[in-house]
């Protein structure tokens, strides 16, 4: 089977996504090639996977239209992993290779980054845009097609960013503006939205079953995966029965998912960990917290960022994979910098809510007084000068702080305030039956 993917890092969600989704078309005939995978840093763990001859197990785990189910697949779609440190001559020559077609990555959110240190002499360059800078040039030089990237990185417009970092490269080590003209005319940058929860190693009885699988993974079943442009022709992922969605437009993807996915997390953990509950299991178990939860999705959340067919849906699997008994999802890693999160993720939805209706929303609000009220009376783990401000300040003037929220908030004092009392005289818990009964 010829190799026609270079696969940017040979982590867990990398091998429990992508992988997989090539490992079954494969297998179902609708694709024939391999992917090489690239070890994007030193010290990782591509000769460990080589002496495994780079297959391995995968179980995906979760809740799907309300049932328990368990998928097991035997990966096979990787054909070879090459140690760039240790083996750079080989990572070049993958561009002599007129087969490869797509890069896929992920290389962490700190993976797309332009160092300025880097020099094109480098073997290899330390920054994963320089590499690829290495390898488009070689690619070039042999009067070749380019490539379809598909960065799987969370960040906003993670093509567009990768694309800046390798212009950026060939302006600092000064290439010919031939290189700069077949990278925009040779080349696609795609953008892309990926959701998985990717577990890894399990540390359960999965184990027992492949003892000597070092690489074992696990996953939840949901999966999503947007990408501008439409290459199902060459990549035959929707026909494979994937969750893809080809489109001219990432953007509204990720506005739901934010607000729905993430905007759930974090209008949930404070309040939940000052009722005393410590996952996300938990709180879907806990009659108070689960409904709390629900009422910010289906009154608040949803009827603002537009109640389609599309958003209940992902909404309605959100709720499953919140219920998921394989994942146990501790809240204090969800709590971690929550006012950063809460502006980016709630705040916007309370501010569109208020446009639409005149009020603001009762279960966000009081999700904001949870996170002021946990703040102050607990160990919040953030950026040192935002605990600083939360514990010192009284609500006014911590709504008005355009630092912490970017913009002043204050005109919902009177209902934060009434809602922080509530917590601080009957507790988190009774505070969300009393906003569940307003």
């Amino acid at each position: 089977m010829k190799e026609t993917i270079i696969q940017f890092g040979e982590g867990n969600f990398l091998r429990g996504f992508f992988d997989c989704f090539l490992d079954v078309m494969n297998k179902s005939g609708l694709y024939d090639g391999k992917a090489v995978v690239i070890q994007p840093r030193a010290g990782g763990k591509c000769a460990l996977l080589n002496e495994q001859g780079c297959r391995y197990n995968l179980y995906l785990r979760g809740i799907e239209n309300g049932e328990v189910k368990q998928d097991h697949h035997f990966i096979e779609s990787i054909s070879r992993c090459i140690d760039p440190y240790k083996n750079f001559e080989d990572y070049l020559a993958l561009a002599d290779n007129p087969d490869f077609r797509f890069i896929v990555s992920n290389t962490t959110e700190a993976g797309i980054a332009f160092d300025k240190d880097c020099s094109f002499s480098d073997k290899p360059c330390k920054s994963f845009p320089g590499k690829l800078t290495q390898l488009l040039y070689k690619r070039f030089k042999n009067n070749m097609r380019g490539f379809v990237f598909l960065p799987c990185e969370l960040i906003d417009n993670n093509g567009d960013e990768l694309k800046k970092c390798i212009l950026d490269y060939a302006a600092l080590w000064n290439l010919e503006d031939d290189f700069i003209c077949w990278i925009n005319s040779e080349n696609i940058f795609a953008n892309t939205l990926v959701d998985r929860i990717v577990t890894g190693y399990p540390t359960d009885e999965t184990t027992q079953k492949h003892p000597e699988d070092k690489f074992l993974d696990t996953a939840e079943i949901f999966h999503l995966w947007v990408i501008e442009g439409n290459f199902e022709d060459e990549l035959p992922l929707k026909k494979a029965g994937f969750n893809v969605i080809w489109t001219d437009d990432v953007k509204p993807y990720k506005k739901t998912k934010v607000r729905i996915l993430n905007g759930a997390h974090t209008s949930m953990v404070t309040g939940a960990l000052l009722a005393g509950v410590e996952t996300v299991g938990e709180c879907m178990a806990d009659e108070t917290v689960s409904a709390f939860l629900a009422n910010n999705l289906t009154n608040e959340i949803l009827p603002t960022i537009g109640d389609t067919d599309d958003s209940r849906q992902f909404m309605n699997a959100v709720l499953d994979r919140f219920s998921n008994p394989f994942i146990k999802h501790r809240l204090r890693s969800i709590a971690l910098n929550s006012v950063s999160k809460f502006s980016v993720r709630v705040l916007p939805t309370i501010l569109e809510y208020k446009e639409c209706n005149g009020t603001y929303p009762k279960g966000l609000t009081m999700a904001l007084a949870d996170l002021i009220y946990f703040y102050k009376h607990d160990t919040p783990d953030d950026a040192e000068d935002a605990v600083k401000k939360i514990k010192e300040s009284d609500i006014k003037a911590i709504l008005s702080d355009t630092s912490l929220w970017g913009c002043d908030i204050s005109d919902m004092m009177d209902f934060v305030t009434e809602c922080y009392k509530k917590i601080e005289t009957i507790g988190a818990k009774d505070a969300m039956k009393w906003i569940l009964s307003e």
